[in-house]
């Protein structure tokens, strides 16, 4: 009798400290993030949103997940690009497993297109830098929830040239099938007022499309750039959501990370 091979899963490395471990406690606070933004307006081509703790940042994420609501069925693929927090990188990496997991459920990869990705100057299949790492996944309830089925390109990003990495993004831009998410945080451990000014700038940076972002302003600068990179070509407007940090939602003043979250459309 013949059998299918088991599925290569990435297992959750986060569930349970940065966002709730059991599935009912995480589908209702994510749902209560989402609730929580004001009526917005339709779903952009892409996103870019924090990744630390629900706790701290979920409401701004949420800011822009809440963007996608309405778009079950619309969306059938996730770009997904973040750091490698653990990992050094040289450029970018790519997963081999078949699907990533949270507990919400599994989420398939769309192997064909990581393939095509993989044979690129750039880009490596090296499961390392994705194994551990919380930038990509905790993006991924929000996704569950507001997109429902969908398949997952998750792409670690290290010092590459912006046009690097926008040459990866344009290989995986699609149509309106494919949505783009780049996770980056902003600015770390600085006192809250000089956070604030250090995140001003940044958010000004990525409002005029800037491509040299650098690591001192957002931990994920390196796909930030790469977007950036992408706006410029194809003339995409982008748009600030939210900027707060975490003396705003869960944390003391004296050392904060800064988050945002943008909208990315096509003109």
């Amino acid at each position: 009798m013949h059998t299918e091979p088991a599925q290569r899963v990435r297992r959750p490395a986060v569930a349970g400290r940065f966002y709730p471990g059991d599935a009912g406690t995480l589908a209702r606070q994510v749902a209560s993030l989402l609730g929580a933004v004001p009526e917005t307006t339709g779903p952009p081509k892409a996103l870019i949103v924090p990744h630390a703790g629900y706790v701290y940042s979920g409401p701004v994420a949420a800011s822009g997940y809440a963007l996608l609501g309405g778009s079950r069925g619309a969306f059938e693929r996730v770009l997904l690009l973040g750091p490698s927090h653990h990992v050094p990188l040289r450029c970018m990496a790519v997963p081999s497993v078949d699907a990533f997991e949270t507990p919400l459920g599994r989420v398939p990869l769309d192997r064909e297109l990581i393939a095509r990705l993989a044979a690129m100057e750039h880009v490596r299949e090296w499961d390392a830098p994705h194994d551990m790492d919380h930038a990509l996944e905790v993006q991924l309830p929000f996704l569950q929830a507001q997109l429902g089925a969908f398949s997952l390109v998750p792409v670690a990003v290290g010092p590459c040239a912006a046009g690097r990495v926008a040459d990866v993004i344009e290989a995986a831009w699609g149509g309106p099938e494919t949505l783009v998410v780049v996770s980056t945080d902003m600015s770390h451990f600085h006192g809250y007022a000089d956070a604030q000014a250090i995140d001003r700038g940044t958010t000004e940076a990525i409002l005029r499309r800037d491509t040299a972002i650098t690591g001192d302003q957002a931990c994920g600068c390196h796909a930030v750039n790469g977007l950036m990179e992408t706006a410029r070509r194809r003339g995409l407007e982008v748009e600030l959501l939210d900027l707060r940090n975490s003396g705003d939602t869960a944390g003391d003043r004296s050392r904060v990370v800064g988050y945002a979250s943008f909208a990315v459309r096509e003109g």
